[in-house]
């Protein structure tokens, strides 16, 4: 049973998600309370009263404390919990007896976004434990792929463009804020402004590569590139970037992989083009001899690979969760929420290339169901349809004394 909250609302996606979930918690009669960091937030919260916080990080904790305890904060929501200003914001939470509730991309893309108190990715609650997964998720509904919407790119970059444009007031009005962005917008818009065009050129070379390889039945692997400047990797992996990546697996494929075999690595579809993937692909192959086994992707049919493939090499993508589900054998080289005996390889890389069972298709399915009931909410943040599901969803989740998760616990 529900009971009227006090909510803090933290530092959120570059969208109106936040400011649309606060009205429709005050319509269910909660107090709605929120702290800006910078300009962005500030944009995006409107005309709604707010606390902009202009101190050091290192007394951002006394600051949170004593709004906590001045105004009876029972929850706080924030995106993202590897933030620089969210970090010190969950540990005072959980020192004073309040819930976190954190929102980041989904799991299961593209029509669901994660909802979990505490933590996401790897400092999610989940267990990970395949006869767990397997006991509650055989009596869970199948949730198939959700509601669907169409959320065009361009609206997700306008957003992101006014919050960044917005940021020109920053050394003004909030003048410690350090964003947790390894680059800033400027250079990031302006990598995308080369790249994004490019693609339809180099989508029918790719295309053709991908046919090719499976028309000749040519063994092959995946390695599929993350964000460099996603936490994933900077927080929850022992790479630096995806260049380490890429030296990492690729030194390995050259020593134990069948001689036969190629190695596929595709970028990632918002990569933003400022580090030169195919300048370090050669000068990797080439150290490695591997100048005739390796194919660079900037596009291709993600699903035919996947399909097709021997296996798959990620360090915690969400592609691997979609590996899984295509039966494709899945290694990960970090801790991500689906990395367990029976769904993930659990040995070396080097053994990966040459032995890997398939992923145990009944498991995934009971994880897929489970993961999606105690962690996903149908709904997007950009467009106002996804907005709209994700509100309408949200807002039951965050009501309730207990999450998904601990019901089923």
């Amino acid at each position: 049973m529900s009971q009227m909250r006090s909510i803090l609302f933290l530092q959120g996606v570059c969208s109106p998600f936040f400011v649309r979930l606060a009205a429709a918690l005050e319509a269910d009669g909660h107090r709605v309370f929120k702290v800006n960091f910078n300009a962005g937030d500030w944009l995006y919260w409107g005309d709604r009263t707010a606390w902009n916080y202009r101190g050091a990080m290192a007394d951002l904790p006394d600051f949170l404390d004593q709004k906590y305890r001045e105004f009876g904060i029972t929850d706080q929501i924030l995106f993202g919990d590897c933030r620089p200003v969210h970090r010190p914001a969950v540990a005072q939470a959980k020192a004073c007896g309040i819930r976190t509730h954190v929102f980041e991309e989904g799991y299961f893309r593209p029509y669901w976004v994660t909802l979990e108190r505490e933590g996401v990715n790897r400092h999610s609650l989940l267990p990970r434990d395949p006869e767990w997964f397997m006991d509650v998720g055989k009596n869970l509904p199948d949730y198939g792929n959700g509601q669907s919407f169409r959320s065009p790119f361009r609206i997700r970059a306008a957003h992101d463009v006014a919050y960044h444009m917005a940021g020109f007031w920053n050394p003004a009005f909030f003048p410690r804020y350090r964003t947790h962005a390894t680059v800033n917008a400027a250079m990031e818009y302006a990598g995308y402004a080369r790249r994004l065009p490019s693609l339809r050129f180099h989508a029918p070379r790719d295309n053709a590569l991908v046919e090719d390889l499976i028309r000749a039945g040519t063994p092959f692997f995946v390695l599929p590139l993350q964000l460099g400047s996603d936490a994933q990797i900077r927080e929850h992996s022992r790479f630096e970037d995806m260049a380490a990546v890429m030296e990492f697996v690729m030194a390995s494929f050259a020593r134990h992989a069948p001689t036969e075999a190629r190695l596929v690595i595709k970028n990632h579809p918002l990569d933003t083009g400022l580090v030169n993937y195919p300048k370090i692909i050669r000068v990797l192959s080439s150290r490695f001899d591997l100048a005739d086994r390796v194919d660079y992707l900037e596009t291709g049919n993600l699903d035919d690979l996947l399909l097709h493939a021997r296996g798959t090499v990620t360090v915690n993508s969400t592609v691997g969760a979609l590996s899984l589900g295509f039966n494709c054998p899945t290694v990960a080289l970090s801790d991500p929420i689906y990395s367990m005996p029976g769904l993930t390889f659990q040995g070396p890389l080097d053994d990966f290339w040459r032995g890997r069972a398939l992923p145990d298709a009944d498991l995934f399915r009971c994880f897929r169901k489970t993961v999606i009931h105690t962690t996903q909410v149908n709904g997007g943040f950009y467009c106002r349809d996804g907005i709209a599901l994700a509100v309408q969803a949200s807002r039951r989740v965050l009501a309730s004394q207990r999450s998904p998760f601990e019901e089923l616990l």
